[in-house]
C-alpha cells in the first residue's frame, strides 16, 4: 500500500533536518523559498548542515550573513545568490558536467539526507509535477532518504520526467509563493544584434537548437524568426523561444529523438513561459541525464548548439564558469552540446560570446588568466562567434587558430593581440 505524506507547516517540517546532514534544494525556478525561510530559521539549533543545488533563483537564506556558518554549501553551479559567499570560503565547488549529477547522487558518491522540492498540488490521481525544473531534481528525490515537498498551487504541471506520487514524498507542505522570474528582453547591446546574426547564418532550416538564456541567446531567436522546421532539445528552456514556437518557425517536424515536442531539462524565464509550459503536451521536461547525453544529442540531425564564455584564447580554449580562483557559474552542460552537437549530422557546434566585457577588455586573449579553468578545450572547439563575424576552427593548426580568432577580436585590441601572441611562440612569456 502506497504510502500517505505527513501534511505540516514548514516549521514542522524543517524539525526533521539534523545537525551533519547534507540537503538537497530544488532549482532555478523552482527554489523553495518557504522551506529555506523556516531552515534558515533553525540555524542556532544546528550544526554543519551541507546543502547542494545547481543554480538557485531569489534571495537565498542560506547564505545570509548570520547563518551561513552554519550552512556551507557543496555547490554544482555558481548562481549570483551564491557567489559571493562561495568566493568567500563559506562553501565550495564540485565540478560536475550536468549530465552526471544524477549519477552523483543514485550511485551514493554524494549521499543525500533530505532533499526539499516544490510541486503543484497532487491531481485526483495523487501525481505532483516538478514544474519547470525536472533536471537533477528527480534524481535527487530518488535518492534522498527523506523527501519534503513544498505544494504550490502557482507551480505549473509540466509534461515529462517530473511527475511524483505523493507516496514518493514523506513531508508535504502547502504555501503559494511565486515562482522567481528572469527577463533579458531589454538588456541586450547593439551588437548583440551583430553577434545574433553571424549566428543565425551558421544555422540551417530543420536544425536542432540548444539555447540558454540572456542577452545573445534572445537575440538569436529574433535573428532566427525567417527560419523553418526547427526543432528544440535543450537543457534550458527560456522565452526568447516563445515566438519561434507560437509563429510555426518551431516545429520539431525533423527531430528524430521526441519528434514534434520541445525537450529541455528546466525552464527559466517570466511568467509567461511558466503559464506556456502548465500542461501543455508539446513541451517535454526530461531528466538532465537523458537531456545532455551526448549519445542522445547528436541523434538529432543538424544541431545547433549555442553557448558561451568568459575568456577564450588564441588556442581555441574557453574559461565558461571562472576566472582564476573565482568561481561564477559552472561547468553545466557546455561540454555535452558542444560536443553532442559536434557528432550530430551537419552539427554546429557554436561559442557565441561579445568580443569586450563591458568595460573595454578583449575577451580574446593570448593565455587564459592565469589559474582560469578551462571548460572547452581547444580541441571540442569549432565556430567562435563575436559582433565581427565567425570562425570555424576545426581543422585549423594552432597558427591558424589565433589568426583567425585575432580576427574576432574587437580592432582596438587586434594588434596588441598579434604582437603579444608573436612573443609568446617566440618566448614563451605573454603580458
Amino acid at each position: 500500500m502506497s504510502k500517505s505524506p505527513i501534511t505540516c507547516s514548514a516549521q514542522e517540517a524543517m524539525e526533521a533536518i539534523c545537525s551533519g546532514q547534507r540537503i538537497f534544494v530544488h532549482g532555478s525556478a523552482c527554489t523553495p523559498h518557504i522551506l529555506l525561510e523556516a531552515l534558515a530559521a533553525r540555524a542556532s539549533e544546528l550544526e554543519h548542515v551541507r546543502w547542494c543545488a545547481i543554480s538557485t533563483q531569489g534571495d537565498m537564506p542560506l547564505v545570509r550573513p548570520e547563518v551561513r556558518a552554519t550552512f556551507p554549501i557543496d555547490a554544482l553551479f555558481v548562481s549570483t545568490n551564491i557567489r559571493q559567499a562561495l568566493n568567500q570560503g563559506h562553501g565550495s565547488y564540485i565540478p560536475i558536467f550536468l549530465s552526471e549529477i544524477g549519477q552523483l547522487f543514485r550511485s551514493g558518491r554524494l549521499p543525500l539526507d533530505h532533499a526539499l522540492i516544490q510541486v503543484s498540488p497532487p491531481d485526483a490521481h495523487g501525481f505532483c509535477s516538478l514544474g519547470p525544473s525536472v533536471d537533477v531534481a528527480r534524481a535527487a528525490l530518488e535518492s534522498a532518504a527523506k523527501v519534503t515537498a513544498l505544494v504550490n498551487p502557482r507551480m505549473p504541471r509540466t509534461w515529462g520526467d517530473g511527475i511524483v506520487h505523493v507516496s514518493a514524498i514523506d513531508q508535504m507542505v502547502w504555501g503559494e509563493q511565486e515562482l522567481p522570474t528572469l527577463d533579458y528582453s531589454a538588456r541586450a547591446e547593439a551588437r548583440d544584434t551583430q553577434l545574433a546574426d553571424h549566428v543565425a547564418e551558421l544555422i540551417p532550416d530543420g536544425a536542432t537548437l540548444q539555447l540558454g538564456i540572456g542577452c545573445i541567446p534572445n537575440a538569436v531567436c529574433l535573428a532566427l524568426r525567417h527560419h523553418k522546421d526547427l526543432g528544440i532539445h535543450t537543457e534550458m528552456m527560456s522565452d526568447g523561444l516563445l515566438p519561434l514556437i507560437a509563429s510555426g518557425v518551431v516545429s520539431n517536424a525533423n527531430k528524430r529523438k521526441h519528434p514534434g515536442k520541445s525537450v529541455a531539462a528546466f525552464a527559466m524565464g517570466t511568467r509567461k513561459l511558466y503559464d506556456f509550459l502548465d500542461d501543455n503536451p508539446g513541451v517535454a521536461l526530461l531528466e538532465a541525464s537523458y537531456v545532455n547525453d551526448t549519445g542522445v544529442i547528436r541523434q538529432n540531425p543538424k544541431v545547433a548548439a549555442v553557448n558561451s564564455a568568459m575568456a577564450v584564447d588564441l588556442m581555441g580554449q574557453a574559461a565558461a564558469e571562472a576566472l582564476g580562483p573565482n568561481q561564477y557559474s559552472g561547468v553545466g552542460g557546455q561540454m555535452d552540446f558542444l560536443r553532442g552537437a559536434s557528432l550530430s549530422h551537419e552539427g554546429k557546434p557554436i561559442l557565441a560570446m561579445r568580443s569586450t566585457t563591458t568595460d573595454g577588455r578583449s575577451k580574446i586573449s593570448v593565455c587564459l588568466p592565469q589559474g582560469s579553468p578551462v571548460t572547452t578545450t581547444r580541441a571540442h572547439m569549432h565556430f567562435v562567434v563575436t559582433e565581427f563575424g565567425a570562425v570555424d576552427l576545426f581543422g585549423l593548426s594552432v597558427e591558424e587558430r589565433a589568426q583567425a580568432l585575432i580576427g574576432l577580436a574587437h580592432p582596438n585590441h587586434r594588434d596588441a593581440l598579434a604582437n603579444d601572441w608573436e612573443r609568446w611562440m617566440r618566448t614563451g612569456k605573454a603580458d
